[in-house]
């Protein structure tokens, strides 16, 4: 049985520091429509840009999880994204007034408070779930850091961690698909050992950075000059060490430690954009190791997609015939590279271009080796694309799709005379006149071409 997607019941607020920059900030988490996922918005400048919540947006991982997407850019992600991923929240809209999250307690446990509160809904779409079929291995042997995925039926995680320390020793922990993660894991807070702190502090790295929103461990004796200094740092009279911790914070887990890096590793996991079928053994893990690992299983799974998406029957009738394509496109022989569509749906096209050597463009390219030109690969999947976004406006015979940019162009294999090429294009964004679209051209069932295009719709004089 298929398991639909699911979002916010009602929005949630948020308010509180951020950690780095001290920041006040203020954070609205809303529901969003089907296939939207996770989205932060940028309500404090201009325009609201936005930047999805997946791994090839990350830029930064040196004190948490940072995503950027033009001008927008938010960190310290991983709590929030934590919470809203294991509570089944697919699609929603962060919409935040500062560069980075609110620390709050250095948890995720008043994040998954307010979600478990207002609660789910059921959407339409249906959830995509990466099912791991082989075993996977990401390792950063220097470090010590190691990321095993194994193949099961469902998501569940084990974390090792040993920093060397004899305050911290050897902790585990483990969440499956069963447990309660608000009670489990949400609650744990992040942590830094004082040697780490101090020079972060003196950079003013850690501006919201205070007692009662991070665990410090202490490994080594601290003299009372050290104390005092802590003691002016953060403005607290109240200083001690117990038990290898500064302060008098109590644990709330003898593995408070692992679990919050448990945590930390199902927020930057989330980045991937679809749900893992698969077990999760993890040694050292930190935001780097797990997001670099997300972008190689972001590339698998693009890999594992280089086949056609909808099958084409050449005795079948198509959708449209080549004079219905004219009539939707303003371009003409010898420059009209879609035969046929035999696929639609709301924001996906499937259309077929029949290469033949009576094409122009084979007289000089090349007399003795024709080869379809890569870029008329390209205008061949634009002009596909374009028959589906005119589609959208009242009068698509008064409109034309004209190029911005196109990247990710990859040119897989040669397309040649007698060739059926077939065209994929998938609406990824569609606003304010801007389309976005993931394409792929194949023959014979092979890749031969792929790009991201981003075109503009305009009016025409």
């Amino acid at each position: 049985m298929a398991i639909k997607q699911r979002t916010l019941a009602a929005p949630i607020s948020f308010e509180g520091k951020g950690l780095h920059t001290g920041l006040q900030v203020n954070m609205r988490v809303c529901p969003a429509e089907d296939n939207t996922g996770i989205v932060f918005r940028r309500v404090d400048l201009e325009g609201c840009p936005e930047v999805p919540a997946l791994c090839e947006f990350v830029t930064d991982t040196s004190r948490g999880t940072t995503i950027e997407h033009g001008a927008a850019k938010v960190s310290t992600i991983e709590h929030i994204m934590s919470a809203l991923w294991t509570l089944d929240v697919d699609n929603a809209i962060v919409e935040i007034n500062a560069p980075e999250t609110p620390i709050m307690d250095g948890s995720a446990r008043e994040y998954a408070a307010r979600i478990t509160e207002v609660g789910t809904i059921e959407q339409s779409a249906e959830r995509k779930y990466y099912e791991v079929t082989e075993k996977q291995v990401y390792t950063l042997p220097e470090k010590g850091v190691a990321i095993v995925l194994y193949p099961d039926d469902e998501f569940s995680v084990s974390v090792h961690v040993d920093y060397n320390s004899k305050v911290v020793g050897n902790q585990y922990s483990v969440y499956n698909p069963s447990d309660n993660y608000t009670e489990k894991i949400a609650m744990c807070r992040t942590f830094v050992f004082l040697h780490e702190l101090e020079p972060l502090m003196k950079m003013n790295l850690i501006k919201g950075g205070d007692l009662d929103n991070a665990i410090v461990v202490v490994e080594n004796p601290v003299s009372d000059e050290q104390l005092d200094h802590l003691k002016k740092i953060f403005g607290k009279e109240d200083i001690r060490i117990t038990g290898g911790y500064l302060n008098n914070q109590q644990l709330r887990a003898n593995n408070e430690l692992a679990r919050h890096k448990l945590l930390d590793l199902l927020g930057d996991f989330a980045l991937l954009g679809m749900r893992i079928k698969g077990r999760v053994w993890a040694t050292r893990p930190g935001h780097f190791a797990n997001t670099e690992f997300m972008k190689d299983l972001s590339r698998t799974i693009r890999r594992s997609g280089e086949k056609p998406s909808f099958k084409y029957s050449s005795k079948e009738q198509p959708l449209l015939d080549i004079n219905q394509i004219r009539s939707r496109l303003p371009h003409r022989p010898p420059f009209l590279l879609v035969d046929r569509v035999f696929h639609i749906e709301e924001n996906a096209i499937g259309g077929i271009k029949q290469v033949s050597m009576n094409e122009p463009f084979f007289v000089g390219h090349f007399p003795e080796e024709p080869v379809m030109p890569g870029v008329l690969i390209i205008e061949a999947l634009a002009q596909c694309c374009g028959i589906l976004v005119l589609s959208k406006v009242d009068d698509p015979e008064h409109y034309s799709t004209y190029f911005l940019k196109a990247d990710g162009v990859k040119w897989k294999r040669k397309v040649v005379p007698g060739d059926t090429l077939q065209l994929e294009c998938h609406i990824a964004d569609l606003r304010r006149g801007i389309c976005t679209a993931e394409c792929k051209a194949f023959v014979g069932g092979q890749l031969a071409c792929e790009a991201v295009l981003t075109a503009q719709i305009v009016k025409n004089r």
